[in-house]
């Protein structure tokens, strides 16, 4: 994003708005900082690109400027996922400047934006997955409190298909280990309950009971996991992890926590798990997000068929 500029590079005029436009986005909308941050970054590229056409407010910008701005885009060699992300933040922004009688008409309604290629997301294989959770164990030699944390998260992660950010916040009153379920806090806020298996259970109970002590101290707080500091774990250190577990596996594809999340509803799905419940489980608002878990299925089919099959 290093050709987004700064908010204060932008006129007085729409800088006034985009931080009106921020305090919605937290208060009302609750999203996470992650993504207001963004929303902000693409809007302000926008006004920026409107400033140097000569638009300094709000009231001067029509579709004529917002067009310009995304072939800019283009010309920068931005992907077409990237520009189709950013024409969206900016509809959504014309649209609120709309509704709060900013401007008396929506001009970013007809902005248009290439259609992001559709790529199927690497995934583990049943047996690859399982070999991820054997390295940890073998890492963590069943005396060292991290490699028991390691072990739970992995387990955990591989086991709901949460989020790296929902695990990270998760507190220890969030898993029921008794019922084998967790709450998890999703985008938007949204709650849900999700089961995990025996497997996750006991190293979660394993990890609780005996290393999470050994790790904690007094601004530990309710954080279910923690780091090498006794404080709430953080992304990037689980990030860390999974890519160093998972190039313990021979022949298994570099995923990250997401990874994770993609292999979870695809074996779901591959096991006979229905979309709705696996769209539940996710915390997907959408069914279509879902559904290109199917893709990846369908494809790993294809290609067992073309493998095996005497006549493919």
């Amino acid at each position: 994003m290093a050709d987004v500029p700064e908010v204060d590079a932008i006129s007085e005029s729409f800088a006034a708005d985009l931080a009106a436009y921020e305090r919605h986005l937290s208060a009302e909308r609750d999203l996470s900082e992650h993504t207001i941050r963004a929303y902000i970054g693409d809007v302000a590229s926008a006004l920026d690109h409107a400033g140097r056409l000569g638009i300094t407010e709000a009231a001067g910008l029509d579709l004529r400027a917002l067009r310009s701005w995304l072939a800019k885009q283009q010309t920068l060699g931005r992907s077409r996922t990237t520009i189709a992300r950013r024409a969206t933040a900016v509809r959504v922004f014309t649209a609120w400047l709309t509704r709060t009688g900013r401007i008396p008409i929506d001009v970013g309604a007809s902005l248009g934006s290439p259609r992001p290629h559709q790529t199927l997301p690497a995934v583990l294989r049943v047996d690859e997955a399982r070999d991820l959770i054997a390295a940890a164990v073998d890492h963590a030699d069943g005396t060292d409190p991290l490699g028991m944390r390691d072990v739970a998260i992995l387990e955990l992660l591989y086991a709901t298909g949460v989020r790296v950010g929902e695990l990270c916040g998760l507190d220890v009153d969030d898993v029921d280990r008794d019922r084998h379920v967790v709450r998890v806090l999703g985008k938007g806020r949204k709650e849900r309950s999700v089961p995990f298996g025996r497997p996750a259970a006991r190293a979660v109970e394993m990890w609780v009971r005996q290393a999470r002590p050994q790790l904690a101290v007094p601004g530990s707080g309710a954080a279910l996991f923690l780091g090498a500091r006794g404080k709430r774990i953080d992304q990037r250190a689980v990030r860390t992890l999974v890519h160093r577990r998972i190039a313990d596996v021979p022949g298994a594809p570099d995923l990250g926590p997401h990874g994770l999340r993609h292999s979870a509803a695809t074996h779901l799905l591959e096991g006979g798990a229905d979309l709705r419940s696996v769209q539940e489980l996710l915390g997907h608002a959408s069914l279509a997000t879902t559904q290109r878990y199917t893709h990846v299925s369908t494809d790993r089919l294809r290609r067992a068929f073309q493998q095996a099959h005497p006549r493919a």
